[in-house]
């Protein structure tokens, strides 16, 4: 189950009322922010400016590919660990506009995560450290430390445990 907070509204979709939950300032400096981030293709820039503008937590030597897109409307709820790679054209989420309410949630990736291209992960999930989630995996739930995920819907191919014995026969 993800973790995030419900927040009914009335009338229109929540996504209508979208200024009433987010300053249309703060979103309009977000999608810049972004769209320059988006492109640049330097890693060490690109962190700074997520630290420095949308908040958010990023360790040392985190990646973050071509085209990654972090949360326009609350990025600070986003966490990276540090060695982490973002795979390109990845969505990172940390909430939902839905008809009668809105969903916010922490994402939390971990250190030494491996996410594969065009993947989405969605608002209230952790990805522990260690973990890779494939390419094109719909992130919809928590993901153990050192497991190897991926799919749509996403499910886990091998737990920790298993990537280590597959590692040591490989080995042998």
């Amino acid at each position: 189950m993800r973790r995030t907070t419900r927040y009914p509204v009335s009338g229109p979709n929540s996504l209508w009322q979208l200024y009433q939950t987010v300053s249309f300032w703060k979103v309009l400096k977000n999608v810049m922010v972004i769209q320059v981030a988006r492109y640049t293709p330097f890693l060490g820039v690109k962190n700074w400016m997520y630290r420095t503008f949308l908040r958010m937590e990023v360790g040392e030597q985190t990646s973050f590919a071509l085209m990654v897109m972090p949360d326009i409307m609350f990025p600070e709820n986003i966490k990276v660990g540090r060695n982490t790679v973002i795979g390109y054209n990845t969505t990172i989420l940390a909430h939902e506009y839905l008809i009668r309410e809105y969903r916010l949630g922490e994402v939390e990736i971990g250190d030494e995560v491996m996410i594969g291209a065009n993947s989405t992960i969605l608002p209230g999930v952790t990805i522990g450290d260690g973990a890779i989630v494939s390419a094109a995996t719909l992130v919809h739930k928590d993901v153990p430390a050192g497991a190897f995920a991926g799919g749509n819907p996403m499910r886990i191919i091998y737990t920790k445990e298993e990537m280590e014995q597959r590692k040591k026969e490989e080995l042998a």
